[in-house]
């Protein structure tokens, strides 16, 4: 194994033990303490997070078998989806601040450079 595909995989395990944890205390230590939409948007970044982990660990695989700059990018642009979607829906739901929803969106536009990224890699054929 080379760095990136190591990283890349080191980072999607990571993501999904994280987002198992917090989908655990949401769903046990959390249900008593937040409001209903607050459990509901701490949920979210807990999905979101995991699909995108998963993610993560299939460019990870790519980029071992294939390597390329496409692949890197698209990487990374999961990775800050992931630290800023779902953290600031993380931030949003446990502080009840409401400006944390309007970093949520620069998130939600790295997830869809990575999937527009892979996407190209795909069609190019590598």
């Amino acid at each position: 194994m080379t760095g990136w595909e190591r990283l890349f995989g080191a980072l999607a395990a990571g993501f999904g033990l994280v987002a198992v944890a917090l989908g655990a205390f949401g769903a046990h230590a959390l249900q008593e303490r937040l409001e209903p939409r607050a459990l509901e948007v701490f949920e979210t970044g807990v999905r979101y997070q995991m699909f995108h982990a998963v993610a993560l660990l299939a460019v990870a695989l790519l980029v071992a078998r294939h390597g390329g700059q496409l692949l890197v990018a698209s990487g990374w642009s999961f990775t800050a989806g992931i630290v800023i979607f779902s953290g600031s829906l993380y931030l949003l739901a446990m502080t009840g601040v409401g400006r944390w929803g309007a970093v949520t969106p620069v998130g939600g536009v790295a997830f869809l450079a990575g999937w527009l990224l892979l996407a190209v890699f795909f069609l190019r054929g590598s």
